[in-house]
């Protein structure tokens, strides 16, 4: 969903983590027609744990965190020695993959004391209160619960003890509690007695999270085509649905300049512009944006459909061509390279062929898959094959903070969350993408997270 501003390549300014993030989202807020039903995975498939950053000073704007390490195929077990020759051939040994749940319920006993201490609710220990923005963001839960296709959507969701009806019940004692909570101390008692906790298996079913943030992006832009605003947006085709497969890749449909795509089937279908062709791109990558126009007004836009393409990761085309290593690439590094080389844009940015249609949107907040907002600090994006969509959550981590100096320090929370989107690249059961916010600071932030920790989920136990 979005991005902000900082100096950037020398003909417009982008935010920090906009690269980096936002080139590990992919178009969050697309909503998705069905929700696969598979919560399980074979060992062999799932992604690899993240490879430790290396140590980093203290951040600054426009500093940015690495993008996240491709994942690795889990290596297979040394083959056993051959077994000694007998009088019959010995019983071949089962070639069936071990699978994994995408979560397991946990005694409370195995869970750590920090876990469910959400000081921001109230505004203890230095944070800002933010009750109302809880509450409306398991007002927004509830609403998608109250819904035919939540029915839909859980009706054939797998893992034991997680239901509907469940989730749904979960909200509304959650919603009470918080509403009646004196501080954060109590609210986790009161959590911990009435709730059952589910883990997330994680990335390489070790119960390791990672987790990422995104933001909406405010860029400038103008109504109007001029030779300094030629970048644009583009409206979805009427006809998309029924568009012969496969799509039309991102060059065949813009040209590999980013200006050809008056010549093909988008003709007519930009209705505004950006000077950057990068911004242009990564509102695609976000999904949303807001938009400061030139002449003074302005205007939201958000996800009105896509081609049918996986998503490509730019920063990490980088990467695989040797121009950095995953150990040093950053937003500033990033920015420096595009600036310093203008035309590796025509390289890079169509080697994702996914392309991504908007509309005006007239001032609504960014709207995650489940078709209600996503709240600041407060919405996640899973996988929503494997993780239950509009569920209550924990995310055990750290998160960057501005440190009242123009800079950024990374404090450790363990706070409540609503499961409420999903991104082409946010996938394994241990994956989680926090929405940071709008605007330049958000962006900073959401730039700097690329953590490790734990996810839960919380269901309210039977008798409450």
């Amino acid at each position: 969903m979005a991005i902000a501003t900082v100096a950037s390549l020398g003909i417009t300014t982008l935010g920090a983590g906009t690269i980096v993030a936002c080139l590990s989202r992919d178009d969050a807020a697309a909503p998705q027609s069905s929700r696969a039903a598979v919560t399980t995975q074979p060992a062999a498939q799932q992604p690899a744990p993240p490879k430790p950053a290396p140590p980093k000073p203290t951040p600054t704007p426009g500093a940015a965190a690495t993008e996240a390490p491709p994942t690795q195929p889990t290596p297979p077990p040394e083959s056993p020695p051959a077994p000694a020759p007998t009088a019959s051939p010995p019983e071949q040994a089962s070639d069936e993959a071990v699978v994994l749940p995408a979560l397991v319920a946990i005694a409370t006993d195995q869970i750590p004391t920090d876990v469910g201490l959400d000081p921001q609710i109230l505004g203890e220990a230095g944070f800002t209160a933010d009750r109302d923005t809880l509450l409306s963001a398991i007002n927004n839960s509830l609403r998608y619960l109250n819904t035919e296709k939540s029915v839909q959507d859980y009706a054939s969701y797998p893992i034991d003890g997680i239901t509907h009806d469940r989730v749904r019940r979960s909200l509304q004692r959650f919603k009470q509690l918080v509403s009646a909570a004196r501080s954060a101390q109590a609210l986790q008692g009161a959590v911990r007695k009435e709730f059952e906790f589910y883990r997330s298996t994680g990335q390489s079913g070790q119960n390791d999270a990672h987790f990422t943030g995104y933001f909406e992006p405010t860029y400038v832009a103008s109504a109007t085509k001029t030779a300094e605003y030629r970048y644009p947006l583009f409206a979805a085709p009427a006809d998309l649905d029924t568009w012969p497969m496969p799509h039309p890749d991102r060059i065949a449909l813009e040209g590999k300049d980013g200006l050809q795509a008056e010549q093909g089937p988008l003709k007519d279908l930009d209705f505004v512009w950006l000077k950057s062709r990068l911004e242009a791109f990564l509102v695609q990558v976000q999904g949303s944006a807001k938009l400061s126009l030139t002449d003074g007004s302005t205007m939201s836009v958000g996800y009105a459909g896509r081609t049918n393409y996986p998503y490509v990761s730019v920063g990490r085309e980088l990467v695989n061509d040797g121009r950095f290593t995953l150990e040093e690439l950053s937003l500033p590094l990033m920015l420096d390279f595009f600036r310093n080389n203008p035309q590796a844009l025509d390289e890079y940015l169509p080697r994702n062929p996914r392309f991504v249609f908007f509309k005006k949107t007239d001032g609504a907040p960014p709207t995650g898959s489940l078709s209600v907002p996503v709240v600041a600090e407060r919405s996640i994006a899973t996988d929503k094959s494997l993780l239950p969509p509009g569920a209550l959550a924990i995310m055990n981590t750290q998160i960057p903070y501005g440190d009242g100096s123009g800079g950024y320090v990374k404090r450790p929370v363990s706070r409540f969350v609503l499961d409420q989107d999903t991104g082409g690249a946010i996938k394994g059961a241990g994956r989680a993408d926090l929405f940071v916010g709008s605007g330049t600071v958000a962006g900073d932030r959401a730039g700097l997270m690329n953590e490790t920790g734990q996810l839960y989920y919380l269901m309210l136990k039977d008798g409450f």
